[in-house]
């Protein structure tokens, strides 16, 4: 029987990828980050209550010493990109990469993979995330598995579900599967709601309204 592991940030793509694979794939493990974020708290306490509802296990890794070398607003003093400085997607991404953030964290996903025997990774990347990522296309997906063949003796397969879907899609998909979207941390801010201003909430936000769904929209933000 396959076993496999997922990138979990508490967002709504790894909530969904985790959802829809969950049983097909039986996900056991989930690897949630610490890079000193400024949601941080956020992510891990919702990856937590994530991993409780579909009874998966949780680790969490810090990674103290990449904050030191980035300058990323998702870390820095400097301030996350919001509202009308949204114009520009390529520009914001600028403003909130972190370097090779997801190459690192599903290289430690292959450690994992190749010492506890997973057969997959999964990854929530996706389209519309791709068109201003680089790390988040089926290109990038392709490459990192094909690295996985000579660093690995296990040779685990990185799956991204979401990977031809924008995030109206992705809405939908958790709509009609059941999947607890109340659940979700999508915001790149601290606090107990999602902020709704900076990139990462609009998106979420306009995918809820194209799905004409104001419980929701009412219950997080």
């Amino acid at each position: 029987m396959v076993k496999s592991l997922i990138l979990l940030s508490g967002g709504l793509d790894s909530l969904v990828s985790l959802g829809l694979k969950k049983e097909e794939l039986n996900i056991e493990l989930a690897l949630t980050f610490d890079y000193g974020h400024k949601s941080a708290k956020e992510e891990i306490n919702a990856s937590q209550k994530i991993c409780d509802y579909y009874g998966i296990d949780l680790k969490v890794i810090t990674l103290d010493w990449l904050k030191d070398i980035t300058f990323t607003a998702l870390v820095s003093d400097r301030n996350i990109p919001v509202g009308n400085q949204l114009t520009d997607l390529s520009d914001s991404a600028k403003s909130v990469w972190v370097p090779n953030r997801n190459g690192l964290f599903l290289n430690i996903a292959a450690c994992f993979a190749d010492s506890f025997g997973y057969d997959y990774i999964l990854i929530g990347a996706n389209k519309e995330e791709g068109q201003t990522f680089p790390d988040n296309t089926q290109e990038f997906i392709d490459a990192i598995n094909e690295e996985f063949k000579f660093s690995t003796r296990k040779q685990p397969k990185v799956v991204a579900p979401l990977i031809k879907y924008i995030k109206n899609d992705i809405v939908m998909l958790a709509l009609n599967n059941g999947i607890p979207l109340e659940l979700t941390r999508s915001c790149y801010q601290q606090g107990e709601k999602h902020c709704g201003i900076c990139e990462s909430c609009m998106r979420l936000k306009n995918a809820l309204k194209a799905n004409n769904d104001e419980k929701y929209i009412k219950e997080l933000f």
